[in-house]
């Protein structure tokens, strides 16, 4: 008699870096800022990706490299963000595309985060670690990067024109030490405090 076929369940697939959260993460925010309920602990709500056009209003290939790059790079269809008014010294009209973002959530922020601190951060060249200087006061982090190569999705002989873009990171933190906390134990590798 045959076997019946064993079938898996994606319900039942958990990103590495949520497992990391729930096991690791909360256990050691608890201890280090002492909180008195498991939902007091700050955590990564979204990521924004966002890339700035500049003149794309003069090459529509430009658009569409930077549609395709960035949903290389996040496996999410990006939106293009249009002027709300016209600016006559910037060449600019109402409507013209200005920029593409995407923003991530769940199990896609989950893997997008862990591919960027595993295999784009170490391939940029110089690196020491991010800033940590970028934090907005209310727990929410940005990074600048400056070339959209160092992410292994990206061809490179095939890049027109090196760019940067911004990650933007939100999370439910308090204050800064918290989200630092937070995102540290993530694994996001952060200059050592000694080394400036």
């Amino acid at each position: 008699m045959p076997t019946r076929p064993t079938y898996i369940n994606a319900m039942s697939y958990t990103a590495r870096l949520r497992a990391k959260y729930l096991n690791e993460v909360v256990p050691a925010l608890v201890k280090q800022f002492g909180y008195k309920n498991i939902m007091e602990v700050p955590k990564l709500v979204k990521i924004s990706v966002n890339k700035g056009l500049g003149d794309a209003n003069q090459n529509k290939k430009l658009l569409d490299d930077t549609v395709e790059e960035l949903r290389k790079i996040t496996g999410q269809h990006p939106v293009v963000s249009k002027a709300k008014k016209s600016i006559s010294n910037f060449k600019l009209r109402e409507g013209m595309p200005v920029g593409v973002f995407v923003t991530l959530r769940g199990d896609t922020m989950y893997e997008f985060l862990d591919r960027f601190i595993t295999l784009a951060l170490p391939r940029e060249r110089d690196f020491k670690g991010v800033s940590d200087k970028s934090f907005d006061g209310r727990g929410n982090y940005t990074l600048g990067l400056k070339e959209q190569i160092i992410f292994p999705e990206i061809d490179i002989d095939k890049v027109e024109r090196i760019g940067g873009m911004d990650i933007s990171f939100v999370t439910t933190a308090k204050t800064d030490a918290e989200a630092y906390a937070l995102l540290k134990e993530m694994g996001i590798p952060f200059v050592r405090r000694d080394q400036k």
